[in-house]
């Protein structure tokens, strides 16, 4: 029988991972998207992730002792990332207690993990593990239905950052005709700056067009 699966959410704050400190030290409410990080058998942790292009970002894990090997590559005003890590991420911790992490979103100091567990059990063992972490925090939890569709972020490869200025918008009206709210009024729903949300919205505008007329 298989167990119930949940999908759980983690806000870390406090951490002190080469990514947590770049986007607090970078501040203009810079997004960074990454892939779980992978433990290698040399003590380095592999990193990959993506960001709008900043070179303050990029001069900032330069600077980073614990950085190792920075490649970067820039494609349509986004950057991507690949590197190695001396610095164990605090995720490590949740993921031994048996969360699936599916992917992690720095900004301003502190992460959003995006997951997964198989069980009531397993989620209490992780939340003990994240209880003995300082500054990891539960978000929220709910059932994955096996027979539950594909979620927007899924089905058209948009970031969970995007998917939710797409959301915010449509459900404060920013789309209707006549326009029903301001972006400075959904920037300040989701937390970031008019200029942010602006940028946020082309991308995500820009990722479904070419998906859907491609």
């Amino acid at each position: 029988m298989i167990e119930e699966c949940l999908a759980v959410e983690f806000r870390v704050h406090d951490d002190d991972c080469p990514l947590a400190e770049a986007t607090r030290a970078v501040g203009d409410g810079i997004d960074v998207d990454a892939r779980p990080p992978q433990r290698r058998d040399d003590g380095y942790d592999l990193l990959q992730f993506s960001s709008a292009q900043s070179d303050a970002l990029v001069d900032q894990l330069e600077s980073d002792d614990r950085i190792r090997y920075l490649h970067v590559s820039r494609t349509n005003g986004r950057s991507r990332y690949r590197c190695l890590s001396k610095q164990p991420c605090v995720v490590h911790r949740l993921v031994d207690a048996g969360l699936i992490v599916e992917t992690l979103q720095y900004r301003d100091g502190a992460a959003m993990i995006f997951g997964a567990v198989v069980g009531r059990d397993v989620l209490k063992g992780v939340m003990e593990a994240a209880g003995e972490t300082v500054g990891v925090r539960l978000e929220r939890v709910y059932p994955l239905q096996a027979e539950a569709r594909e979620t927007p972020t899924q089905r058209w490869d948009l970031t969970p950052a995007q998917e939710e200025c797409i959301r915010t918008a449509l459900e404060m009206g920013y789309f209707a005709i006549p326009r029903e709210t301001s972006s400075e009024s959904v920037a300040a729903e989701l937390g970031i700056s008019k200029s942010a949300f602006l940028e946020r919205l082309r991308r995500a505008e820009e990722a479904l067009f070419r998906q859907i007329f491609s």
